[in-house]
């Protein structure tokens, strides 16, 4: 009997720009590597920003090889740190969003990637996907067992959030499995009392579904991408770091902010 796979694949989602969708996914990788995880980034966003956060070109062969032309998914790893894998965007990848040919399964071409590839024996896979719910956004839904949210503090946030809950409503019932749902406070001003309302709120709505560790808004965190370096490359010993490795830890352990 093969092995069961062990791999946790996190969609990381909001079609709200803004909120720190894709610090999110490369920052926490690379906490949850730091932490003694393989863990692999998937860049579903055609802007290929996680490759440019982590000083990698967006030109390499990535998803947009895989989607379009087939490509398997073991061919395009790089490795970005120790620990952590990195699969580009691609530089076409949005050309994915225009086929037509092949129906029902153009939504689940990454499902069949994944299950073909080394990923499934990672501990985890993060995919950043797109701020659209269009073809990409669909087959990261049908990719992922999880759903992480990040919202910011702020009310725009919370529309953006009832929007996903449709999509993810929507994906659920076409994918045939239930998504599990996690939301991140992302962007906090703590001191701000728009953002306590605004989290606590979500409270009330998503009870056991919010990580404990709110993710302050922090200048390191926003400088850092254009160095291509994470924050633990960065600064080690920032509040971003830090909620980093807090939230890291809230995803191994299942940690949320009303226990």
């Amino acid at each position: 009997m093969a092995a069961q796979a062990k791999v946790r694949i996190i969609a990381i989602m909001n079609q709200k720009g803004g909120v720190g969708k894709t610090t999110t996914t490369v920052n926490l990788g690379h906490a949850l590597s730091r932490a003694g995880n393989k863990v692999a980034l998937m860049d579903l966003d055609p802007q290929g920003q996680v490759a440019t956060s982590l000083g990698f070109d967006n030109n390499l062969p990535g998803l947009d090889r895989v989607l379009i032309e087939g490509l398997a998914l073991d061919e395009i790893i790089v490795q970005a740190r120790d620990g952590l894998d990195l699969i580009v965007a691609g530089s076409k990848l949005n050309q994915f969003e225009h086929t037509s040919e092949g129906g029902i399964q153009r939504g689940h071409r990454l499902r069949e990637a994944l299950q073909q590839s080394s990923l499934q024996q990672y501990d985890y896979v993060l995919i950043d996907c797109p701020p659209s719910s269009g073809l990409l956004g669909v087959n990261a839904m049908f990719a992922a067992a999880e759903l992480m949210i990040p919202v910011s503090g702020d009310y725009l946030s919370l529309q953006g959030l009832s929007r996903m809950m449709q999509v993810m409503k929507r994906a659920e019932e076409l994918a045939g499995h239930r998504i599990r749902l996690w939301l991140v406070s992302t962007r906090m001003q703590m001191r701000r009392k728009l953002t306590t309302e605004v989290r606590n709120r979500i409270l009330k709505y998503f009870p056991g579904r919010v990580y404990f560790t709110p993710v302050r808004e922090n200048v390191a965190l926003a400088e850092c991408p254009s160095f291509g370096k994470t924050i633990f490359d960065y600064r080690v010993n920032s509040p971003g770091a830090e909620d980093y490795r807090g939230l890291a830890q809230d995803v191994m352990s299942g940690r949320t902010a009303d226990g």
